[in-house]
């Protein structure tokens, strides 16, 4: 928004100075301030966001959890990708400094980690997929499962080339997997093959050359000495004599170096390597053959032969480590061929669903493959028919479906862009949606996308989304992501985070998942209490979260949470230390990517642990007001409009007023309908032995309180229903209830204290008469007088900051809500 300068959100006349000040204050407000930034624009009529309505269509999130088969697939695999980095760090460990770094190597591993499990959980959801998709063509309805990718299907191009046959459908997982060992295992340099004889000679003449004042004939040269020219001294004549005194006869340096004698001159040896110039007479033992090519003395020989021996077991070292690292590379393909890993999901739902002509594929694939006839093996055909283009044949498999030949439709990001498979009142297939979401994508705007091929208008009926998860905690990451981007989309299109498909619960990447995840870590890492139980555990036996800590901390060394930070040469180490690096310990993201490589029993188990943490970190904020809610609804069960509401500001510009509006607020629950409740639970058969009134075993100010707990869908919580406040955010364990509640077996005791907290909370909080606020404290006080202020809210940001500069501001305002205390 940077640009949009006329929009007179800053600048001159606004409490924004220029951009920079606006977006400082949006970013300390947090998503709810881009809530406030929409409404104020609709408010002033300078943005409308029109979008389709939501009535009629239903969300159901669907878990599906592994089947025994699967589990043990999972369980394998991240063994064996546990296995695999253990095998690479000392693999690379031989790598010589010009290979490439090792960061490139981990950044590959844990990419290719993530798409691996990522095609793992879409293949242990197939089942259910398939099982929902019948359920629905029972019912009359017809189908639309939506993914992203197709999987990897390299074997394919194999299948087409040589016409081969194939006994089961290609598992993705498995090509995936192959494709990123047979690429990038480190393997040493191959050493080049030893020097032959013609090698040897060579490197002679390279010695020679080296020697300062020796030819590569093995004579040694003259040096002419220098004298300067006379003036009448043509440079004709220097020359010439030049190229005299160069060519004069060598013969008077041609001493042996072994007798000093230059006698019989022109019969002396020169070595081709260090030039010395011998007698063959004076050699030991002397040489009697003419020689009639290079010539190398004893000294220069024993060095190159030396040299050669060095060499020799050099590269014989480095071949056998080349061929020890292939033969390692080779035995991790024939393992990966022979771990029991999933089909490709696309082919196996296509194959279940009745096959390709009972099902509607539109994706990027050229080809699939098919079961054959007799139902042995199967084929791989090219997708488009002579009738039908390459280029049309998603076009024409959307035609097919909204006929009604085609029930089923599969749809990828690639091949179902811009393409409508509504409920249209046109088309002959007006059967009800049902969109199976077995993939969801990475952002927001994607995923509407993908929500927005069966949700149109002209429809005849709104589609029912069905979101399915497995029972994996690692593949919340994936909601989770995409949770976050849909709230801020919401909040800046429709100024409510709510708006659209929600899926606020799976929202983990968030202020207090980053707090959460730093004690969770800490806990492990034993530097501090872990502030919950961990799943499984008990606190009456600490030995068991002790073993839960130690098997906990093993996991996050096998998935590279824990590791060194200590660098050699610039590189990761890769030696284990014990410590979690400060970047990873509030990276919600990578925790929940690296979890997705853990077996499912130890990975959810860490996963509950967080979500735990999560959850009491939320309810303490909530308790103590800091909870960033955004757009909330006043609940209770009497609201009164008090008076007529007020104009506070109006904006000269656009006309556009701040209004405050005053309302009372009764959160009380009768005795009788406290009954009524309880009754209607014990008719459907809902309520246990543990449901009724209770009232507080400790006294508060001479009185003791009473509550309603029944429990909830969540098996051993219960909700808590109070005279004063209703029906309670927060609900309670059974061990937590006992222990500050006693149940009440005399419903007219229970009847007396109720009324009597009912009728005394409707003008006192639960501080007591003589609270030090007085009137302004509204804890526990049944009746409330509350103000809000709608309409504009920038004009008068400046002054509503300044009047609660002592309260939480930003996270009243972001509510919207200004309390008694303006």
């Amino acid at each position: 928004m940077g640009y949009m300068v006329r929009l007179g959100l800053w600048g001159a006349g606004t409490f924004f100075l220029d951009f920079r000040d606006f977006l400082v204050a949006l970013e300390k407000g947090g998503v709810g301030a881009l809530e406030l930034v929409a409404m104020d624009m609709k408010a002033r009529g300078m943005y409308v966001c029109r979008t389709l309505s939501y009535k009629g269509v239903e969300f159901e999130v669907v878990e599906a959890p592994l089947e025994a088969e699967m589990m043990d697939m999972y369980k394998k695999a991240a063994e064996f990708w546990a296995e695999l980095r253990v095998e690479l760090l000392s693999a690379s460990a031989f790598l010589s400094n010009e290979k490439p770094s090792s960061s490139q190597l981990w950044r590959l591993y844990w990419a290719s980690h993530q798409r691996f499990f990522r095609h793992m959980c879409m293949s242990a959801k197939v089942p259910a997929t398939v099982r929902l998709a019948k359920q629905a063509l029972m019912e009359d309805k017809c189908v639309v499962v939506g993914l992203q990718s197709t999987g990897e299907a390299r074997t394919e191009e194999a299948v087409t080339k040589y016409g081969l046959e194939l006994d089961d459908f290609i598992s993705g997982p498995r090509e995936l997997l192959l494709k990123f060992v047979e690429e990038n295992y480190p393997l040493p340099e191959k050493p080049e093959p030893l020097p032959g004889e013609e090698s040897v000679k060579e490197l002679q003449r390279k010695r020679h050359s080296a020697t300062p004042g020796v030819s590569m004939k093995g004579r040694v040269r003259k040096v002419a000495k220098w004298k300067p020219a006379s003036d009448g001294e043509s440079e004709e004549e220097s020359e010439t004599d030049s190229a005299h005194e160069s060519t004069e006869s060598d013969d008077d340096f041609r001493i042996c170096e072994i007798c000093n004698d230059d006698e019989e001159s022109k019969t002396l040896l020169q070595c081709s390597c260090c030039g010395q110039l011998v007698h063959p007479a004076c050699l030991v033992p002397p040489v009697i053959d003419l020689v009639t090519g290079d010539w190398s003395c004893h000294s220069c020989k024993e060095k190159t032969d030396e040299y050669l021996q060095a060499r020799h077991a050099y590269i014989a070292d480095l071949l056998k480590r080349y061929e020890a690292a292939l033969e390692r590379k080779t035995k991790i393909l024939e393992i990966v061929r022979s771990l029991d890993l999933p089909n490709n999901p696309l082919d196996d739902i296509i194959d279940q669903l009745g096959g390709p002509d009972k099902v509607a594929e539109m994706t990027g694939r050229r080809g699939m493959l098919v079961r054959a006839s007799n139902g042995k093996g199967v084929t791989y055909q090219a997708r488009n028919t002579k009738e039908v283009t390459m280029e049309m044949v998603n076009m024409h498999e959307k035609q097919l479906f909204m006929d009604g030949k085609k029930l089923v439709a599969i749809i990828s990001e690639a091949g179902s862009a811009g393409v409508s498979l509504q409920a249209d009142r046109r088309a002959a297939n007006q059967k009800r949606r049902v969109h199976l979401t077995l993939e969801l994508p990475w952002s927001a705007d994607r995923a509407i996308q993908q929500f927005g091929r069966t949700h149109r208008s002209n429809q005849a009926s709104a589609p029912e989304y069905r979101l399915l998860f497995t029972n994996l905690g690692g593949e919340r990451r994936f909601a989770s992501i995409v949770a976050k981007r849909l709230e801020s989309l919401g909040a800046l299109t429709q100024g409510d985070r709510r708006a659209g498909p929600t899926l606020s619960a799976y929202n983990y990447d968030s202020a207090y998942g980053k707090k959460a995840l730093m004690v969770m870590y800490k806990g492990i890492m034993e530097q501090d209490s872990l502030p919950v139980v961990p799943p499984g555990c008990s606190s009456e036996k600490p030995e068991t979260t002790q073993d839960f800590i130690t098997k906990a901390k093993a996991a996050l060394v096998s998935v590279g949470i824990v590791r060194d930070t200590v660098l050699v040469n610039g590189k990761d180490s890769g030696k284990l230390s014990g410590r979690i690096i400060d970047s990873d310990m509030h990276d919600v993201g990578r925790f929940l990517n690296r979890l997705l490589g853990l077996p499912p029993d130890i990975q959810n188990r860490l996963f509950e642990l967080f979500v735990g943490i999560l959850d009491l970190l939320i309810q303490n904020a909530r308790i103590e007001g800091n909870l960033d809610s955004g757009i909330v609804d006043m609940k209770a069960n009497v609201i009164e409009l008090q008076g007529t509401p007020k104009t506070v500001h109006v904006d000269q510009m656009s006309g556009a007023s701040t209004v405050l509006f005053t309302f009372t607020l009764d959160r009380g629950i009768t005795w009788e309908s406290a009954s009524t409740i309880l009754d209607e639970k014990r008719k459907d058969g809902l309520s246990s032995a543990n449901d009724g009134f209770y009232e507080s075993k400790r006294e508060w100010l001479g009185r003791r309180h009473f509550t309603l707990a029944f429990e909830s869908s969540a098996s051993g919580m219960f909700k808590i229903v109070r005279p004063a406040v209703g029906e309670s955010l927060r609900e309670m364990p059974l061990a937590e209830l006992k222990n500050k509640y006693r149940k009440i077996s005399s419903l007219e005791k229970a009847r007396s204290g109720w009324e009597d907290e009912f009728e005394v909370s409707s003008k006192q909080c639960m501080h007591g008469p003589n609270c030090k606020q007085g009137n302004f404290c509204t804890v526990g006080r049944r009746i409330q007088e509350v103000n809000v202020l709608g309409g504009l809210i920038f004009p008068v940001w400046g002054t509503i900051e300044k009047a609660l500069s002592k309260q939480n501001w930003c996270n009243l305002l972001v509510k919207g809500w200004i309390w008694d205390e303006l």
